[in-house]
């Protein structure tokens, strides 16, 4: 490759279509055309010496014509040009071989030539004649005139190179030296790029030897450009255009590989990660196999698939899970759905489709007396519990209704179910709904949401692992809905027995058979349960405690269940009835039984502080004959100084408490009793000190934890005859106050509150009615007698007898309607110790669920047809008939629960 090359005046013209060659490039080319193939053979093959010929570019006439050089040239010879501003229309070989007639576009300038191999080919079976040429670009040139000659083109041309002398000042020039100097640093950072790709070749070695001005057509001509961008590169004569030009490109196309390179890496990141992956986990596989460990790392699939076989699943769900088995098995476990596929298949697996407890034969005396030894008292509810059994012992298919345990914290609904279970002979799950809003809690997500689950029945069901066992819902009452859904709306398909055989969980998407489920609900109020729901069920009241059942309870289940887990026997601590029913009156006033037990907790907790103190005064060889283990005694003999000693499971109980007996068991006093739990914090001279004046009355209400007892309290003062309302009251029993208001107005003369007929009850005062505990909202209609009662007591200055309570709605023609919650209400006041009760006449036939010991305890009244009650149906004139005895205080004060009129 020659610096300066002499071309002659005329050069042989094989046209480029939409391609150029730069100086310096080298191309292989194949000539088919017969102009090509004549082309050839006249200026190339025939001659000795290696000849030259011009590379002109050419543009289609479909192309459009944009560079400001493509402009038609002057014509002569016999091609019948046209030498005007038009284009000539000239025939043009095309490189199949086929001759066409188009209107092509001549580059005024093109690139010398010099052949520099040759191969002759012919084509069989048409005999045509080919040939390979490879070509080396040399220099630039200006077509003065084109011409043709035979079948091809020739041009006078000039050359458009620099002199030596004219590169020689131009190498010189401050500006090409700067620009060769950036030319040569872009060209070696790509060089580097390249090389790290291994497709850099010896193009360093070009960058040393070559100089600047050849260089630039050589690297832009190894790159993928535009027509457009060769042909300005083309035109680029002036040294100093060509380098910014070609620096330009070339940094473009460093740019390009770097990008294109970063892509790769991450790609290629990655893939080796899970190349990785997957390397890892064939040779963990293979090393397991070599230990023989290969037990534990069964194929997933595989085990699926078992356990899938060996579930039982009925026929329609077989399919299904084979169809989601084969999808799975397609499946990568690099994929993202894999793991909830096979998560899902294991449920699908794990669940009891058919596997059940056995039945076994029921005996009704067994679960009789399984019933006494675990609840006291209850008879109703265990006769309830009886009778369920014996029809399920008939009819051990049968579908019985949906037993719902309502009633206050502490009476024992839970452990009922756990009875209930264990009588039967079959497993117990407990759901619990308490708080529950999201109707997905029972009929499961979609498997289409990310961190998806089944309900909690299937969870429930997959946990007990048979379909039918003993399900309690507990806390029902306490499902709410939002914009989540509605629980209590999804539980109507699972309490029906007509719709749970075909329960569909959202998760699962197949139905699931709940009808072989024995479902027991608990709840603490039905107000919040919606009918339709409530009507699935029946409903068994667990009203609560009286202090009688309070004490056998605690004798018998509460004393020893503290004692024990506090590691504690009657060797250490006992509790006389006495005291424990000093606890049970003077510091628990509830329902259930639960603060009664943490009461004896801290009972227990103090007496294990004693005994520990104790146990540790006393020496160590005392009494450590009788430990019988051989270890300790060999030790013993060989005069060892014993430290600790592991007792084994096995010894005797006894004789190892007897090491740790105290002196004598201690007992609990009423000294003992008010220094661990306090003064008591209920007494019986509170109601009378309450009641002391007139306007007091005293109320039983109805709360969540059962019944209890409210004071109302009514005063008057001077004003313009104005009712004020305290103590956090509702609607309800705000109109309560304002009928019983207007009754005793209109009965003033009657009730003799007033000397005549016409006098204003109000003139000159406001009434102000207050209701205790104000933190503890209120409502409710069955106020009305207790506030008649002391709005009459407070304009009549006659003071309400303190040992009388009472309920009723109060309407403004004087009627006494009945109210509910009887039964809580008058165990409420046989735990204060009240002896009469006023109640509305109508509700006479809700004293059959009240026990007969608690009816015998309230004192004889008017009525002998009832013997122990006094009944009102209309508001007696008179208040010195009000009865009952004894009240203590308020026990819901310190729960904040709407209390229920």
């Amino acid at each position: 490759m020659a610096e300066l090359v002499e071309l002659p005046s005329r050069l042989a013209i094989l046209p480029f279509r939409n391609k150029v060659l730069l100086p310096g490039a080298i191309i292989r080319i194949r000539c088919t055309s017969p102009s090509s193939v004549k082309l050839v053979e006249q200026e190339l093959w025939q001659r000795e010496e290696k000849g030259m010929i011009g590379i002109l570019p050419v543009r289609d006439s479909a192309a459009e014509v944009t560079s400001s050089a493509s402009t038609p040239l002057p014509q002569s010879g016999g091609g019948g040009g046209d030498s005007g501003d038009k284009a000539s229309r000239i025939q043009v070989g095309s490189s199949d071989g086929k001759n066409q007639q188009e209107v092509i576009h001549w580059h005024n300038r093109g690139v010398a030539a010099r052949a520099l191999h040759l191969s002759r080919g012919v084509e069989k079976p048409s005999g045509r004649v080919t040939y390979i040429v490879v070509l080396e670009g040399l220099c630039r040139f200006s077509v003065q005139e084109l011409s043709t000659r035979g079948t091809y083109y020739t041009a006078r041309i000039s050359p458009l190179e620099m002199t030596r002398a004219e590169m020689e000042q131009v190498e010189q020039d401050p500006d090409f030296m700067a620009l060769s100097r950036q030319f040569k640093s872009t060209a070696m950072e790509l060089i580097s790029v390249l090389e790290q790709q291994k497709t850099g070749g010896k193009t360093k070695v070009l960058l040393e030897t070559v100089p600047v001005h050849k260089l630039a057509d050589i690297f832009v001509a190894s790159f993928e450009i535009s027509f457009e961008e060769q042909l300005a590169m083309l035109d680029s004569v002036d040294m100093k255009v060509r380098l910014s030009k070609a620096t330009e490109l070339v940094d473009r196309h460093l740019q390009s590989i770097r990008v294109a390179e970063k892509i790769t890496q991450k790609v290629e990141g990655q893939l080796s990660k899970s190349q990785k992956e997957f390397l890892l986990r064939q040779q963990m596989r293979a090393i397991k196999e070599e230990l023989g460990d290969n037990d534990d790392d069964e194929d997933d699939v595989a085990s699926i698939e078992r356990k899938m076989q060996s579930a039982g699943m009925p026929s329609n769900i077989w399919k299904h899970a084979q169809r989601e088995l084969r999808r799975l098995k397609k499946m990568q476990p690099q994929q993202p759905g894999y793991n909830s596929s096979r998560v899902y298949l294991e449920l699908l697996a794990d669940l009891p489709w058919q596997k059940a407890t056995e039945e076994e034969e029921l005996d009704l005396k067994a679960a009789q007396e399984r019933l006494d030894s675990d609840h006291y008292g209850l008879v109703k509810v265990k006769q309830r519990i009886i009778e369920y059994l014996a029809v399920r012992k008939l009819k051990p298919d049968a579908r019985g209704p949906v037993l719902c345990f309502v009633g206050p914290p502490g009476v024992g609904k839970t452990s009922l179910a756990s009875s209930i279970s264990a009588t039967l002979g079959k497993k117990f799950v407990r759901i619990s709904l308490g708080g529950v809003k999201d109707e997905a809690d029972i009929r499961g997500h979609r498997r289409t949401y990310i961190g998806s689950m089944p309900g909690r029945l299937i969870d429930g069901l997959k946990r007990v692992g048979v379909c039918n066992p003993v399900m309690l819902l507990d806390e029902i009452d306490k499902t709410g809905s939002d914009v989540r859904g509605d629980p209590a709306s999804a539980l109507l398909e699972v309490l029906d027995p007509e719709q749970n055989k075909t329960f569909n969980d959202h998760y699962l998407n197949v139905p699931f058979d709940l009808s072989k489920v024995i479902f027991v609900a608990t709840a603490n109020r039905v107000q919040p349960i919606p009918p339709p729901l409530l009507d699935r069920m029946e409903v068994i009241e667990l009203p609560g405690y009286t202090p009688e059942e309070k004490l056998r309870i605690a004798m018998r289940h509460l004393i020893p269940r503290v004692l024990d887990e506090h590691g504690l026997s009657s060797e250490f601590l006992q509790i006389p009835e006495a005291m424990v029913n000093l606890v049970i009156q003077g510091y628990t006033r509830e329902a259930g039984v639960r603060n009664l037990e943490r009461n004896l907790a801290s009972l227990a907790r103090a007496a294990a502080v004693i005994v520990a103190e104790q146990e540790q005064a006393t020496p160590l060889s005392k009494d450590m004959h009788r430990i019988t283990s051989p270890l300790l005694e060999n030790r013993l003999a060989g005069g060892a100084e014993v430290e600790m000693e592991v007792i084994p499971m096995g010894e005797n109980s006894h004789e190892i408490s007897s090491t740790f007996r105290v002196r004598s068991p201690l007992i609990v006093d009423e000294a003992m009793l008010e220094k661990v739990l306090g003064p008591p914090r209920y007494d019986d001279r509170e109601a009378a000190d309450r009641v002391a004046t007139p306007g007091v009355s005293v109320g039983l209400v109805w709360t969540s934890f059962g019944g209890e007892v409210q004071f109302v309290e009514a005063t008057a003062m001077a004003g313009k005859g104005e009712l004020h309302l305290t103590g956090q009251l509702g609607d309800v029993i705000k109109e309560s106050a304002q009928i019983a208001l207007t009754w005793v107005r209109a009965r003033a003369t009657d009730l003799k509150l007033v000397a005549a007929e016409g006098i204003n009850l109000l003139e000159g005062r406001d009434i102000h009615i207050h209701f205790p505990a104000g933190a503890v909202p209120k409502d409710g209609p069955s106020a009305g007698v207790t506030l008649v009662t002391a709005l009459v007591s407070l304009f009549s200055q006659k003071r309400m007898r303190a040992d009388t309570a009472m309920t009723g709605e109060m309407t403004l023609r004087g009627l006494v309607l009945p109210v509910g919650g009887i039964k809580e209400k008058i165990l409420a006041a046989h735990r204060y110790g009240i002896k009469r009760v006023i109640l509305p006449e109508r509700n006479l036939k809700d004293l059959v669920e009240v026990p007969a010991h608690v009816l015998s305890s309230l004192e004889k009244g008017d009525f002998p047809s009832i013997g122990w009650l006094k009944i009102r149906s209309r508001m007696s004139q008179t208040f010195h008939g009000f009865l009952i005895s004894r009240l203590s205080t308020f026990r819901c004060l310190i729960q904040y629960k709407t209390i229920h009129y």
